[in-house]
């Protein structure tokens, strides 16, 4: 290079360096007063946080001090009566006028009462049941109101989701968002459970289903196994959501207090009436209306009684049965195809029919009638349904009703986690209102 065209780039490059040295030293300055109001923050939070533990360690002090006062105060009373000659060991008077009914329940009955189940996993009877199995279970004698994936059927419980909404104006309180203790799961299901059953779980299952609910809850993976041993290590989302009710020691001293019986009103009257009235219709349920009534021409009240009685308000005479229209027709092929819509709701969540249907976690089922097994274009099947298509097999009507009973038996291998519709005719219903969706 000549020495003029040194000098003509020298200084270029010169410039250049020095501008990116500048763009690095204010980027590194941003960075540095970034970190450092980082930094700043999180030392605030930790103050914020070791102020907040020394208030609940000198509160939990100041209760354990007065806990044992209250122990010595007691210990005292005792050795002043023992003193004193009574014996503290000896069985309760009789009162004298009892009936003498009953008699000193034997071991045997207490503990058949004796049931209950702590959040410790005291109370457990041993047992054990995994994922897999709790889902076969559930299907069988939960999914019904609470759906196949714990989601709920019609206004039946829903058991999973519902995580960080507790705060919101509408809370979704589920097994996995609510409730601190997982043996309050295990106790309720273990007695209650199911509906119109309860009782007939054995432990096993009752452990395979809590398995099953907390798998539905994203808080296990599907190989996991829940057991007498290792039921105290699962923590609950929302075990640290509650908080010990100290009302009876803080607030009831200041209100429960002996009734004040002077000055009292001579007479008093009724201001206003409830806004909403609850009706029970024939069919059941309940519903809540506006209570139109004003308080105009109620008696006032005093320690005699009402002022007067109202007189009561003639109801109307019914009116005549008309005479009912004649039954219309039943339409047995649109009544199963209502049907199956209906159940179709246990598949929608990972399948999708009708206009411009996509692929979920499962593949869309447009025109699934008479289609190859394992052909809908870009999904990915599994290892099962792709030997089904080499060999030809197709969706017929006997295949489907098969398979929808029973996933994993017929298509061993499928990593469809359903597992079947149980129901006598669920299937016939489902592929009817498949027939609906022709088009691809």
């Amino acid at each position: 290079m000549s020495k003029s065209l040194k000098h003509i780039f020298l200084p270029a490059f010169g410039g250049t360096a020095a501008m990116l040295a500048l763009a690095l030293f204010v980027a590194n300055r941003d960075y540095g007063q970034s970190r450092i109001e980082t930094l700043e923050g999180r030392v605030t939070q930790v103050q914020e946080q070791v102020t907040a533990a020394g208030d609940n360690a000198r509160a939990e002090a100041q209760r354990a001090a007065e806990l044992e006062a209250k122990i010595a105060e007691v210990q005292a009373l005792a050795e002043a009566r023992v003193a004193g000659g009574a014996n503290l060991t000896a069985p309760a008077p009789q009162p004298a006028n009892t009936y003498g009914l009953g008699r000193t329940a034997h071991e045997e009955e207490i503990a058949a009462w004796d049931v209950d189940v702590l959040p410790d996993g005291r109370g457990l009877p041993e047992g054990r049941g995994d994922v897999y199995w709790g889902e076969e279970v559930f299907a069988e004698k939960c999914a019904a109101c609470h759906g196949d994936f714990a989601e709920g059927v019609d206004n039946w419980p829903v058991l999973a989701g519902g995580f960080d909404t507790l705060g919101d104006e509408d809370p979704v309180k589920t097994v996995g968002s609510y409730w601190p203790h997982l043996s309050t799961a295990w106790d309720y299901i273990n007695r209650s459970m199911p509906f119109g059953e309860a009782g007939t779980l054995t432990p096993d299952e009752t452990y395979a289903i809590v398995a099953y609910i907390l798998y539905s809850n994203d808080m296990v993976d599907d190989e996991f196994e829940l057991s007498h041993e290792n039921f105290a290590e699962v923590e609950m989302y929302n075990a640290q959501g509650f908080v010990i009710d100290d009302r009876p020691d803080l607030e009831y001293s200041q209100w429960r207090t002996e009734p004040c019986m002077a000055n009292c009103k001579p007479e008093v009257e009724v201001t206003m009436r409830s806004v909403f009235l609850v009706e029970t219709p024939p069919e059941g349920g309940s519903e809540s209306i506006m209570n139109q009534a004003s308080v105009d021409g109620l008696p006032s009240f005093s320690a005699d009684g009402p002022a007067f009685v109202p007189e009561p308000v003639a109801q109307p005479e019914p009116e005549p049965a008309s005479e009912p229209e004649p039954a219309e027709e039943v339409d047995e092929a649109s009544l199963l195809i209502e049907r199956g819509e209906k159940v179709f709701k246990k598949c929608a969540a990972c399948h999708a029919v009708g206009e411009g249907a996509k692929n979920k976690s499962g593949p869309q089922l447009n025109a699934v009638l008479d289609r190859p097994i394992g052909s809908v274009e870009g999904f990915a099947y599994s290892k099962t349904f792709q030997a089904a298509l080499e060999e030809g097999r197709t969706w017929d009507e006997a295949s489907l009703i098969a398979f929808l009973a029973d996933p994993k038996g017929t298509m061993k291998g499928t990593k469809m986690a359903f597992s079947g519709l149980k129901k006598e005719g669920d299937q016939e219903a489902i592929i009817a209102y498949l027939r609906t969706f022709l088009d691809p």
